[in-house]
């Protein structure tokens, strides 16, 4: 069963990341410029939605103009390699670090714009894009075992698995469609593996986070309290802990927005560490 984790309302809660070495969560309220935590906040002069950790210290976070270094303690940041800065249209939405110390971040127009987004990794100090014309790209996670990253456009509705080359990470060959959710009610936001390769996918609209076997078969769904479900994370000491983000935009009512935890709802395995 959700209980609430944190009862401050997010206009739209996204990104939230479990800190192995700090065990503590972060997360974003992206219409708000806000970085969250339990205990703390820090305010941003634009949009910024997703982080990795880099060391106990220091996130990577990604906003609307660039990738950036980020200082816990002091709350200042040193911008790493801009991300469409140029383009006042997008800002950064979904995103995650990879097992080989990469990291995917997705964007997006600012008001729904079709097909303005894309999908990036940034390694080694490099940003490269992947995919083009997306309109909200989200679902980005990885395979433990390292043999491909999943992504969606929630517009078209359908996670992608895109196989990925051992060595590096990269992309080795063409995405296909893992899961195709066309003529349902659900529309796949953010998602995470758990330690058994099982993609766990928050669905907005839904008010749920369903789990999905890594052929893509349906197994489970559990309940989020707030309708705009929009990203999982496993966390808390043995990682059985799901984190889920909603967002209150658009909504009334004490549930929206807030940030939600289900104990024991499975297994999951620590966030890998962005190496820069």
């Amino acid at each position: 069963m959700a209980e609430i984790y944190d009862a401050h309302a997010c206009t739209l809660g996204e990104g939230p990341l479990w800190h192995p070495e700090r065990q503590e969560l972060f997360w974003f309220d992206i219409i708000g410029k806000k970085l969250r935590t339990r205990d703390r906040t820090w305010p941003f002069e634009e949009y910024v939605s997703a982080a990795g950790w880099v060391d106990a210290d220091t996130l990577l976070i990604a906003s609307a103009s660039a990738l950036s270094r980020f200082d816990i303690a002091s709350g200042e940041s040193e911008p790493l390699v801009p991300l469409e800065a140029e383009n006042p249209v997008t800002r950064s939405n979904d995103g995650r670090a990879d097992p080989w110390g990469g990291f995917w971040i997705g964007t997006m127009g600012v008001k729904l714009e079709p097909g303005a987004g894309a999908i990036y990794r940034f390694y080694r100090g490099h940003l490269r894009k992947l995919h083009g014309e997306i309109t909200v790209p989200n679902a980005i996670c990885f395979a433990p075992d390292r043999s491909a990253a999943y992504w969606c456009d929630t517009e078209d509705q359908r996670i992608m698995r895109q196989p990925l080359s051992a060595e590096d990470g990269w992309p080795d060959g063409t995405a296909e469609t893992l899961i195709d959710l066309r003529g349902t009610d659900f529309r796949p936001d953010g998602a995470v593996t758990d330690a058994d390769g099982n993609i766990w996918n928050a669905q907005w609209g839904s008010a749920r986070v369903a789990c999905y076997a890594p052929d893509g078969r349906f197994l489970r769904a559990v309940s989020v309290g707030g309708a705009q479900s929009s990203c999982p994370a496993f966390g808390g000491p043995d990682l059985s802990t799901l984190y889920v983000t909603t967002a209150a935009e658009g909504l009334t009512g004490d549930a929206e927005g807030r940030t939600y935890m289900i104990e024991n709802a499975g297994l999951g395995r620590p966030e890998y560490q962005v190496i820069l």
